[in-house]
């Protein structure tokens, strides 16, 4: 899965030790949408967050896998980022696609319009 938007805060960053040695997670929080905007925290895990390297105010694609797990009867889930692409190369994702100039024409495919659709017909249906 993949989503646009501005990151607005770094969370602090966590550390720990476990059975194979030390390990790091930086979450994000990402404002995402054009008329309504909306936010979700997504994390980093490793070296990604330093191979990253993001700052508030970015303007990013974030590509992530969504988990949940149970413990003592809750659920909780994660946004897990696998990667992360910066700039605004991309048009935001709720723009809606732009209509053909002339749908009746047909030409937007190289094919001509139906004879129903040239309107210099009589209707002659009987109802």
């Amino acid at each position: 899965m993949e989503i646009y938007g501005k990151i607005t805060k770094l969370l602090p960053l966590q550390t720990g030790q476990g059975k194979n040695g030390t390990w790091k997670k930086q979450e994000y929080l990402l404002e995402y949408g054009d008329q309504y905007p909306k936010t979700m925290v997504f994390n980093l895990w490793g070296d990604k967050v330093d191979q990253y390297a993001l700052t508030e105010g970015d303007n990013v694609t974030v590509f992530f896998d969504v988990e949940s797990r149970e413990y003592n009867g809750r659920y909780y889930t994660d946004v897990k980022a696998w990667r992360v692409d910066k700039g605004d190369s991309q048009a935001a994702p709720n723009q809606a696609p732009k209509a053909a100039s002339n749908p009746s024409t047909g030409t937007e495919f190289g094919q001509p319009a139906p004879a129903f659709l040239s309107g210099d017909e009589k209707d002659d249906l009987p109802f």
